[in-house]
């Protein structure tokens, strides 16, 4: 029987790789994971919700940034790629390359099957230990449902969720309007 040694990376040997990697990758507990490609569902949900969330936060001093911005949880040592991220105020970020956000306000996450118990669980848990998180978003892609997390006084998160097409659900975190039928607008959610 062989044993293989499992090799760990330190937090800038992985930024190191990443930064010249032709795929993304998550990295926590000195181990990288590479990210599967996205579906035409998944990639259409990411552009409407920054499309509709960019309109609302235009002349205000919010942001919005798609999945391709690198996330670090200090905390936790987790680095990953949200679908979608608001940062409300000055964008901190790690080092001088300006490629890690440190401050998310809101995250949305676009769920997968492949994905979807660890974006409600353990990715989760690395997310409610920033300071600066105050809403968090899981929005379906194989129905319409969409669920929101609030954070709450003494650390609490407040859930609530729809699956109807018509809803509007207020994202107080950032003071805009989440309007299903332009999260699943184009969406072919047949099948």
């Amino acid at each position: 029987m062989s044993s293989q040694l499992k090799t760990y990376l330190t937090p800038e040997e992985y930024l190191a790789i990443e930064r010249k990697a032709e795929y993304k990758s998550e990295y926590v507990n000195g181990e990288m994971f590479g990210m599967a490609g996205a579906s035409v569902r998944h990639v259409l949900i990411v552009t409407n919700l920054v499309v509709s969330l960019g309109g609302q936060l235009r002349g205000r001093p919010c942001a919005v940034y798609s999945a391709d911005l690198r996330v670090r949880v200090s905390p936790t040592g987790l680095y990953t790629y949200p679908d979608v991220i608001v940062v409300c105020g000055q964008a901190q970020l790690a080092d001088d390359q300006k490629d890690t956000l440190l401050n998310p306000t809101l995250i949305i996450e676009v769920l997968s099957d492949s994905t979807k118990d660890y974006d409600r669980g353990g990715k989760f848990q690395h997310y409610r230990t920033f300071a600066s998180l105050m809403g968090y978003v899981l929005v379906s892609q194989e129905t319409c449902h969409v669920e929101r997390f609030v954070r709450q006084p003494e650390n609490r998160w407040l859930l609530s969720e729809t699956d109807d097409v018509k809803d509007t659900m207020h994202l107080s975190s950032i003071e805009c309007e989440l309007v299903l039928a332009e999260v699943y607008d184009k969406v072919d959610l047949s099948a």
